[in-house]
Formats: structure tokens, sequence, C-alpha cells
């Protein structure tokens, strides 16, 4: 697997803003930087992998949940998110190609790209991890999945399946009452709010049960203690947390690296946004090997075919991208 380091921060030496059609430039030289811009041409380096390879097979993924299922009627936990993940080994690649076609693919609104020296981060998020605009914090955490129909009329009828399913509303509240819990401890007293709850958003792919937490914050509290209070999401842990991530670490068999991390930017007002990082690939040049990871919410009533059926659903359009 590849070996991501833990915390990667930089200060920019260019921004670039988008305002609708319109574009700023923040740099010594913007006419220069857009020039550049307009006139770049994407390099078509041929793709290049082995085939992608699951560590986890199905009959394996359905005896962990299996196992995962046992602690829940112990008590140990409530609901826990099991991933796993795929491998394949990189002989050439181009990752800002990669980025597009997986765009293309799977147009996100935390759609990514980092590079850290020879690592990179190709990445198709639909969830936020949280935000904080002045006073305000806003999380909003994804638990419950459906695919997309055929045509609208069974589009439709799986929407309103997954707007229905106990189960799903289940997971959601569990990981909403998490998050309130987490954010009580940096708010204000009496202002920790669920502003929608059970929300139903398309995607290209699937649907995806989100719910939106706010809190106003205490005074004088900085950035660290933030991350501190709420790293990491109860999305990708489960419930509780504590216990969930020393159970993460006994039955996944690798380890997540950046994935299930976090992805943003903090401005010179203190405000930042940050996404969770899934739906994501993690590729090392220099080791010439990639990675992705997809998970689900288990929980005691699971259907362990049908959660590993979602993990797959999750992680199609990451293979298809790859397959190209």
């Amino acid at each position: 697997m590849v070996a991501c380091p833990e915390t990667c921060f930089f200060l920019p030496e260019l921004i670039v803003d988008f305002h609708g059609q319109r574009l700023s430039i923040t740099h010594p030289q913007p006419t220069q930087v857009f020039k550049e811009i307009t006139q770049f041409q994407p390099q078509n380096i041929p793709k290049k992998i082995t085939s992608i390879q699951a560590k986890t097979d199905r009959d394996q993924y359905i005896q962990t949940v299996r196992a995962i299922q046992e602690h829940i009627r112990e008590g140990d936990i409530y609901e826990m998110n099991y991933c796993i993940a795929f491998e394949a080994a990189v002989e050439s690649l181009d990752p800002v190609q990669l980025f597009w076609e997986l765009q293309d693919l799977s147009p996100m609104p935390f759609a990514s790209f980092f590079k850290c020296r020879e690592q990179f981060l190709v990445g198709a998020s639909p969830e936020r991890y949280i935000k904080k605009q002045g006073k305000k914090l806003i999380a909003q955490p994804i638990k419950g999945t459906i695919r997309r129909g055929k045509d609208p009329i069974e589009d439709e009828e799986l929407k309103q399946a997954l707007q229905a399913s106990e189960k799903e509303r289940a997971e959601n509240l569990m990981i909403v009452d998490l998050m309130r819990n987490d954010l009580a401890r940096i708010a204000q007293t009496g202002t920790v709010k669920v502003e929608e709850l059970f929300g139903i958003y398309p995607f290209r792919q699937v649907y995806q049960m989100i719910s939106t937490v706010t809190a106003e914050l205490k005074p004088q509290v900085p950035f660290a203690e933030i991350i501190a209070s709420t790293f990491p999401m109860g999305s990708m842990t489960g419930a509780p947390k504590i216990k969930c991530m020393e159970l993460i670490e006994q039955y996944e068999n690798f380890k997540r690296g950046w994935f299930s991390g976090a992805l943003g930017y903090l401005d010179e007002e203190g405000d930042f946004d940050f996404s969770v990082i899934i739906r994501s690939i993690i590729i090392d040049t220099k080791a010439k090997h990639l990675f992705f990871a997809a998970g689900s919410a288990i929980t005691y009533d699971a259907d362990p075919a049908y959660e590993y059926d979602e993990c797959m659903l999750k992680a199609s359009a990451i293979k298809k991208a790859l397959s190209h």
C-alpha cells in the first residue's frame, strides 16, 4: 500500500478563484499565468497499470461483517464503517488526465487534485467534513446510498426507497448524533442544530442521504481544537468512535492513509472548508503503485452481501476511469 504523510500544509504561491463565468488570479504576474492556462495542452501519456486487485474478496468481506455484527450484538459498538481496498501497480499514468476522466464519469462537489512530492490524490468526494464561516460551523455527514435507476421511473422508485429505508435512516441518525456531540464540545450552549435530516441528493452513480448539522463556535476556539474535537469524522468510523477505530485497526487489512482523511483550505480570516477523502485514488509515482478504498456502515441488521455490493457500486466510477 501507499505510505502517506499524516499531514500536509502549504501556502499557495498562486490562487485562482472562479466567480461564475469570471475568474481572478492572485499572483505577481497574473497575465502570464492566464496565458499559460489558456495555452496548456495536456500530455498524452498512455495509461498502463496492472489489473485492479481487491485486497478482500466477497467471502472474506461477508465473514468479517459477521464478526463486526457480533461486536454489535455484544454491545461494543452500534455501527461501524468497514472498508475494503483495491490496488494496482503503475507503469505509466498521468494523474491530471485521470482527474479529468474521473470528473467526466463522476462529477462531485468536492472534486480534488492534490500533489505532495511524488504522491497524488485524485478525488471525487461527495461529502463535506466540516466548514467554518465566521462563527458558524457546518458538518454534512453522509450515510445512506442507493444506485441510480436505468430510467426516470426506476430512478424515482430507488430515490423513494432510500428516503423510506428505516435501516439507512438509523445509520444516518447515529452519525448525526455523534456529530452533534462532537460539535457540542466547541459550540456555544444551545446552538447545535440539525438543519436538515435525511436529505436525498442525486449524483451521477448514486443517491446519497445527507444530513446537515450546524453550531455557533465558542469565542477564541483555535483551528487545532476544532479539528481535534471532530476528527476523524463519524461517518468514516462509526459509533462510539474510539471503539470503532480500534476495531477498524483489527479488521481492515490495509492502512487507510489519506483515504477517509480530510482535504481543504484555511484562509487568512480563519475560515475553512474540508471534505472527506472518499471516492478517491492515491497514487505514488515513485513506488509505482496506486490504491483506493470503499466502505459502508455495518449495523446489527445489515445484509453482508448487500453491503459488499454497495462497496462495489461506490468503487465503480474509479474502476471505470482506471480501465479507460
